[in-house]
């Protein structure tokens, strides 16, 4: 067995805290050795044997590191990016990749430069309900599709004075879900020929954009996205109807409940779907509804995936283009909503 790899975690906020650490740590074959924070006794109250540092460059340059992962706020992904690999470091980054599609280029320009691995977080592919949607268009269950409805809405009527939701480069709602929801879209069904997006500011004090509401322009169908933060019911989470039924699935993926509440990943019920989706089909000409068996879900494939990569040549589980792909989306569905009108992709 090969020695564990070693990796540094910039930022210990709440993605780094719920999210990534835990997943570093509960992933075979990876070490969180190196936390980039100016709160020691944060981390050492859930990590004691970590190693803290203030100062991003001071870890970079520990030639004990393979890997920095990057969950420091959305402005300063590129920077931080492009100086771990220039020292030689493989480099996973949270989503957004970056703020720009500019950006986005030189990060993996970077990457190639250095001879280094880099990559975007986009840990919802391992959803459990987006894996069982994955099974259902695979085996035909659906036939072919002709709408996609992706919705991941919220209730937080209150602004916060957060990055996340000020007025700042990387800030708002669609570069906070719109990189989850576009990556999926595009796994299923490939970059679309156009889009069509409202980004606006709905909340009373909304400083950052909390609404979108975003289509996806195919030759045979269309994948429609949105996020609200006024959603109090509905809890639609996809709607997926084509030639031969419809997949119904309500609610979120559990893991992030179980990050928050402290349940380790691959403990007992990890991963499980609570909420199982619906398949509706024609059967004797009338439409029946039964239960869709849900897959399992699990964000440590990604980071399993990152770890196979670096030790034995695989593929990154997600790659520089489709980092690069989401962010033209991103980029493309700002201009859309600018001038009100649809963008094609050149």
């Amino acid at each position: 067995m090969p020695a564990p790899l070693n990796v540094a975690l910039v930022g210990y906020g709440f993605v780094g805290k719920v999210f990534h650490a835990p997943l570093i740590q509960g992933t075979p074959g990876l070490v969180l050795h190196t936390v980039v924070s100016r709160d020691a006794g944060k981390v050492h109250a859930d990590w004691p044997d970590a190693r803290v540092v203030a100062d991003a460059s001071q870890a970079f340059a520990d030639p004990a590191l393979d890997l920095v992962v990057i969950a420091s706020p959305n402005a300063s992904h590129a920077p931080l990016a492009i100086a771990a690999l220039a020292e030689g470091r493989h480099v996973v980054v949270d989503k957004p990749f970056t703020v720009t599609l500019r950006e986005a280029r030189a990060v993996v320009e970077a990457a190639r430069h250095a001879d280094r691995l880099v990559s975007v977080f986009q840990n919802r592919r391992w959803d459990a309900d987006f894996l069982t949607l994955q099974r259902l268009m695979a085996d035909g269950t659906l036939g072919r599709v002709a709408e996609f409805h992706s919705h991941f809405d919220r209730f937080r009527p209150t602004v916060q004075d957060r990055w996340r939701e000020r007025d700042e480069p990387g800030g708002g709602l669609w570069y906070d879900l719109g990189p989850h929801l576009l990556d999926q879209a595009v796994q299923l069904f490939g970059l679309p020929r156009a889009i069509t997006c409202d980004i606006a500011h709905l909340r009373d004090g909304a400083r950052a954009a909390d609404y979108f509401d975003a289509t996806l322009h195919y030759p045979h169908h269309r994948a429609l996205l949105h996020a609200g933060t006024l959603v109090a019911g509905n809890g639609l989470r996809f709607a997926v109807h084509g030639t031969r039924g419809s997949y119904l699935k309500h609610g979120l993926d559990v893991q992030e409940d179980q990050l928050r509440a402290g349940v380790a990943p691959g403990a007992p019920g990890w991963g499980m779907d609570t909420r199982a989706g619906e398949l509706v089909q024609e059967y004797d000409g009338r439409l029946v509804a039964d239960i869709a068996h849900a897959e399992v879900g699990d964000y440590r494939r990604y980071y399993a995936g990152m770890r196979d990569a670096i030790l034995l040549g695989h593929p990154v589980p997600v790659t520089p283009q489709q980092a690069i792909d989401v962010m033209r989306l991103i980029e493309l569905g700002v201009q859309s909503s600018q001038e009100r009108r649809e963008i094609p992709l050149n």
